[in-house]
């Protein structure tokens, strides 16, 4: 069972990494190619493309002019180590064995406007870049025009080479939104994490994510690779709700 989870906005480089193994991006030709685009933007621009403030423009644009593709231990981090947020509150990786974080490495996927697909032991430098961003590019108007079938044909490789049977989306709207499902050639499963207020079952964002985050934890430590163990997952309080799921959209409920 191969996992995909949303990067985070808010990224952690000051708390130094313990852990000597690490892994290049697949994609460092692309990302390359995306940051030198992203040079050519004033702070004003920056900021009107992404809808930020300018202390933040003027941040990641500092981002974009030192960033190196000449990754390593000194200047990098792996990219499960640096996202920060709700859904890797839940996910908890300081609560990780190093078998756990290896296991990861071939399960777990992170969707990335910046990388196309990262591996948690991959090296990132800081960056902001979200997939919705319409960044135009040498092939469209947008980040879902640039990586195109790239994202959907990586996870096909993963899929193969883990001999998976199931792509489980705990990735939000955004990111999964530059997969092809029809493409995947493995049952995709969405999950949905609903709460009760006021006696009606609802998603709220906050929960949800960091649900999302804590599920893709339980598989990562179980090994999961069934669709049967998946819905055995308790963390935080949620429990599986048969009665409103379907084949390949599972519904917990707390």
């Amino acid at each position: 069972m191969i996992v995909i989870l949303s990067p985070a906005k808010t990224l952690d480089f000051e708390k130094k990494s313990n852990f000597s193994k690490y892994s290049m991006p697949t994609f460092l030709e692309e990302s390359t190619y995306l940051i030198t685009e992203l040079r050519k933007k004033n702070e004003q621009e920056l900021s009107d493309l992404m809808s930020i403030s300018s202390k933040l423009s003027a941040l990641n644009l500092k981002r974009y002019h030192t960033w190196n593709p000449d990754f390593n231990l000194s200047n990098s981090k792996q990219s499960i180590l640096c996202f920060k947020g709700g859904v890797y509150v839940g996910l908890d990786i300081d609560s990780f064995s190093e078998e756990d974080v290896l296991y990861s490495q071939d399960y777990l996927k992170i969707i990335s406007g910046l990388h196309g697909v990262l591996n948690p032991l991959d090296l990132i430098q800081p960056y902001r870049l979200e997939m919705g961003t319409k960044l135009y590019n040498k092939k469209g108007t947008s980040l879902y025009n640039f990586w195109d079938e790239k994202i959907t044909d990586y996870l096909n490789e993963s899929l193969e080479k883990s001999n998976s049977s199931f792509l489980l989306n705990l990735a939000s709207n955004e990111y999964f939104s530059s997969v092809i499902p029809k493409k995947i050639r493995a049952n995709v499963i969405d999950v949905k994490f609903l709460d009760n207020k006021n006696g009606v079952y609802k998603v709220i964002s906050f929960f949800a994510k960091k649900a999302r985050g804590a599920m893709a934890g339980f598989v990562m430590k179980n090994k999961i690779q069934h669709l049967n163990d998946l819905k055995n997952f308790s963390e935080l309080g949620y429990t599986f709700d048969a009665s409103n799921s379907a084949t390949n959209s599972l519904v917990f409920i707390r």
